[in-house]
């Protein structure tokens, strides 16, 4: 079969579309044929070795399928073939068939398309953890969603808004803030005085939770403009820069500096987010959240495509198909 393959931990155009061995289906092991394959910003921090965690070379990026089962081990009960189901994965998605544990494994219901599937699961995954579990977001209470056009962005602005917060999108051109207003944002701003904007309104008060997936210059003026008991939310660095805290802007304002890492939280504590994952397919069928699904392209544009990703180029889920 084919499979985009890291030989090593290398620049994005050294990714190779080549074959890889066949999956097989032993144990508890489900063998997935691939009809939608999530691409994630963390999967191209991986093939550089720039990510928290780095697989044995060669290999094969990806989090995130969804398809038919085409076979199971002999311990699978859960699932057999035919059935249309999702998968989480560490890596190895990026391929025409793979093999996950049972545990990995979720069920589709009518109503849920394979590509909104795959978004629901890391996109969406980490911004509902976020504000869930990390940022206790509250009905009332203003969130701060920075990158607000992306796929990650655009989740936490709609899940914002069904757990019942006044959201403000921040984005960098007309467009991504056209996206983030359609996804739900009860106010879409520039980066440009993002400090000064924020205490006008909030009227003075601060934002209660903040999302950041930036980093960067933009960490700094959202540090500046939390409200007392705020949780600012760390999320990533798609700007490209770690940025520096002076811990005394949270003494002084009474706020907290959380870490969201979202793949240690499904590893630690699957069942919390399993129950997340019900959740969320719950919101999707009622129409609270729906993934913006910018485009489909073929698997071997995977390197391509990872780059318009790390470029913050991409508004909303992009897929891939085999």
């Amino acid at each position: 079969m084919k499979a985009i393959v890291a030989r090593d931990f290398a620049p994005l155009d050294k990714l190779e579309y080549a074959d890889w061995p066949e999956p097989e289906a032993k144990g508890d092991a489900v063998v997935i044929g691939a009809e939608a394959i999530g691409v994630n910003y963390p999967d191209g921090l991986l093939v550089q070795g720039l990510y928290q965690m780095r697989p044995e070379t060669p290999f094969v990026p990806g989090m995130e399928v969804a398809g038919k089962v085409l076979a199971v081990g002999d311990k699978v009960a859960s699932v057999k073939p035919g059935d249309r189901v999702a998968a989480l994965m560490t890596h190895g998605a990026y391929a025409e068939k793979v093999a996950v544990p049972e545990a990995t494994v979720m069920k589709l219901p009518d109503g849920i398309g394979n590509e909104d599937a795959c978004a629901l699961i890391c996109g969406y995954g980490t911004a509902h953890h976020a504000l869930k579990q990390r940022g206790e977001l509250k009905p009332g209470e203003t969130l701060c969603v920075l990158g607000a056009s992306g796929a990650t962005g655009v989740a936490a602005v709609q899940i914002g808004k069904a757990m019942g917060a006044k959201v403000i999108g921040v984005a960098s051109t007309e467009e991504k803030r056209r996206v983030a207003g359609e996804a739900g944002a009860d106010i879409v701003i520039g980066y440009e005085n993002l400090k000064d904007e924020l205490k006008r309104l909030t009227d003075g008060k601060g934002v209660d939770v903040a999302f950041d997936p930036v980093g960067g210059e933009s960490f700094d003026a959202l540090s500046r403009s939390m409200g007392w008991k705020g949780r600012l939310l760390i999320i990533g660095f798609a700007s490209g820069t770690i940025p520096k805290f002076s811990v005394n802007l949270a003494l002084v304002k009474g706020f907290s500096l959380v870490g969201v890492f979202w793949g240690s939280f499904t590893q630690r504590e699957p069942e919390v987010y399993a129950e997340n994952m019900k959740e969320l397919i719950g919101w999707h069928i009622a129409g609270k959240v729906k993934p913006v699904i910018e485009g489909t392209y073929p698997l071997a544009q995977a390197p391509e495509v990872l780059k318009r990703v790390l470029g913050r180029g991409a508004t909303g889920k992009l897929i891939l198909k085999p």
